[in-house]
């Protein structure tokens, strides 16, 4: 129940405020793991750039996957003039292989918005951040309190199960109600540390890094936790319980039939994607998408005019958040040319340079196909 309040073997359960930060801050500074968007030392203000470059990236995306992409991102877009003055084109291909493009152009949005209305420096208040395209309250905050040293909180899922827990308040991740709660906790733990140096910017991440690593969705770690004896989900053996899990969304199966032409000087065909939708603007092998079956093979050959036969080389799945898409990959016949209007020929460096998504880059410069057999007529 919400406001849970326990005691056990003498222990109170419902925490003072200024003792929780102060031991995830203690803790943090310990246990704070080297990744590329902390630089050290800990609690020192950092460039807005490379906060807004990395909150962005670690949406939705592991963090051991940012910490190898980002590096090579920000070598190729040093400063959020680089950024703004940069093609579309450009920062979907740096982004490439981190999923969710719309984050990528939101950044896009928000570096030309920062430049253009903004003189090129970031607004220091949460309200003028929000302004900002893609920037909700969470970036906002994590910006303000790195950046700007405010006294500012910022919950992310890793946050508020942490917070659930400590309080045993038996709520859901993805309801709006039970995160406006976690926000307040969040917001009166800030409010605990305020005699600390950038305390807020402490806090929150180090209620972020404990909810990765040890306050984890599933068997979470009480032995390593600060805050064990403390957390009142853990007093009353029910931290496995909270938060409750949400019901995971079934996923809609797409299916693509993607045919590979190669000319007689070994360029590839690609054409590129509706700017809305899955793998929005992204380039791909020419492609047959259907939400019932899989397209046949003379229903691809109809729709690319072949005038001759393909050989499908390998079939496999990849699973977005939403949805599971499951590719067959064909190779056209020598001197094929479809009927595909706007696609272009272009080598290997050039594909390389494109934004493609993860099966794409596979289907088009990847993995050594296994041989299916089956053939286009």
């Amino acid at each position: 129940m919400p406001g849970l309040h326990n005691r056990v073997r003498g222990r109170d359960c419902q925490p003072d405020a200024g003792e929780v930060g102060r031991r995830i801050i203690a803790w943090f500074r310990r246990a704070a793991r080297d990744v590329p968007w902390r630089p050290r030392p800990l609690g020192t203000k950092r460039d807005p750039y490379m906060v807004l470059v990395s909150e962005l990236m670690l949406q939705q995306t592991q963090a051991s996957r940012v910490a190898e992409r980002m590096p090579e991102f920000l070598a190729r877009f040093p400063t959020v003039e680089r950024l703004a003055r940069a093609s579309e084109e450009s920062v979907l291909a740096a982004w490439s292989g981190l999923g969710y493009y719309r984050r990528a152009r939101f950044l896009h949005a928000a570096a030309k918005a920062i430049v253009d209305e903004h003189g090129g420096a970031f607004p220091m208040t949460v309200e003028g951040l929000r302004s900002l395209p893609g920037v909700g309250r969470y970036t906002a905050g994590s910006i303000s309190a790195l950046a700007f040293g405010c006294r500012e909180a910022a919950v992310d899922g890793n946050a508020a199960r942490v917070l659930m827990r400590l309080h045993a308040h038996d709520g859901q991740l993805n309801n709006l109600k039970d995160m406006t709660w976690a926000w307040s906790r969040a917001e009166a733990l800030v409010e605990g540390v305020a005699p600390v140096r950038m305390g807020a910017a402490l806090l929150n991440e180090g209620l972020m890094e404990l909810g990765a690593s040890v306050c984890t969705p599933r068997a979470p770690k009480c032995d390593r936790c600060p805050l064990a004896d403390l957390c009142a989900a853990h007093c009353v053996g029910r931290e496995q319980e909270i938060p409750r899990a949400k019901r995971a969304a079934a996923r809609r199966v797409v299916y693509v039939g993607s045919v590979v032409f190669v000319d007689n000087r070994g360029r590839l065909l690609v054409e590129r994607r509706p700017s809305e939708g899955l793998w929005g603007g992204l380039w791909q092998a020419p492609s047959i998408e259907r939400e019932d079956r899989a397209p046949t093979g003379p229903e691809i050959g109809a729709e690319l005019a072949l005038s001759g036969s393909a050989e499908r080389v390998e079939a496999f799945t990849f699973q977005t958040t939403h949805r599971e898409v499951r590719f067959e990959v064909w190779r056209a016949g020598e001197g094929e040319r479809p009927r595909r209007p706007g696609a272009s020929w272009k080598d290997r460096a050039a594909i390389e340079a494109l934004a493609l998504s993860t099966p794409q880059r596979r289907i088009l410069l990847g993995a050594s196909p296994a041989p299916a057999g089956d053939r286009l007529v």
